[in-house]
């Protein structure tokens, strides 16, 4: 087997495990192989094998055992990186984006809810930042929708909740980018309105209000 050349070959010594996995369709715990196998079916170097080992472990791939009997086998799927598999999987299809978007909208309330309890002084100096980045760019549509996902992502990350943060902002990234939503024409009025939802829900998250934050995340949700 010859691996193409246009990503590093331990990436693409990666991909040739997760596609083995999908291909043999195996589960957690499952055989994968050892080091000498990955060597003899692809004839890659012994430095690529134990690269594309650590990039298999870090993305949670895979689990490394000792010993007889031992290699490669399958991980278990920490929820996230199974919700980022899903969302490629159903790229391309005509209800995917549609589908994120409401899942992503009815975290919105949860998100604001955890920023206005956690928020330290540093989120409040970059969540107002972003306000008046935003506020700037009203006449450059492009930025302005650049800057408010920017907000939305900054605003998710203050929750102490991993897998709440994960899935909004894998959320987020698959709408705005991997479906390759381009930001139509708006008029004046209708950035300003936007500019007016997501202060109001800045103001509420800095000013630790829980509900009133729950509110102005319901208010961007049925505004957008």
């Amino acid at each position: 087997m010859v691996l193409p050349a246009h990503r590093t070959r331990a990436e693409e010594l990666v991909f040739y495990v997760e596609d083995s996995i999908e291909k043999r369709g195996l589960r957690p715990g499952d055989h994968i192989g050892t080091r000498a196998d990955l060597r003899e079916q692809t004839g890659v170097a012994r430095a690529t094998v134990n690269e594309a080992i650590r990039l298999l472990q870090e993305r949670r791939r895979i689990v490394l055992r000792p010993g007889p009997g031992g290699g490669l086998f399958v991980a278990a799927t920490d929820p996230v990186v199974r919700l980022g598999r899903t969302l490629l999987t159903v790229h391309g299809e005509p209800l995917a984006v549609a589908e994120a978007i409401e899942v992503r909208e009815q975290l919105e309330p949860l998100v604001a809810a955890h920023a206005a309890q956690h928020r330290t002084a540093k989120d409040g100096r970059e969540l107002k930042s972003l306000i008046t980045a935003m506020k700037k760019n009203l006449d450059d549509v492009s930025q302005f929708v650049s800057v408010n996902w920017d907000l939305h992502v900054r605003i998710a990350a203050i929750s102490p909740n991993a897998v709440l943060r994960g899935t909004y902002v894998g959320l987020y990234e698959f709408v705005n980018h991997v479906s390759l939503v381009n930001p139509q024409p708006r008029d004046g009025d209708y950035l300003a309105q936007r500019l007016k939802v997501h202060g109001d829900l800045v103001d509420a998250i800095l000013a630790g209000d829980v509900p009133a934050a729950r509110q102005a995340a319901e208010a961007h949700r049925h505004t957008s």
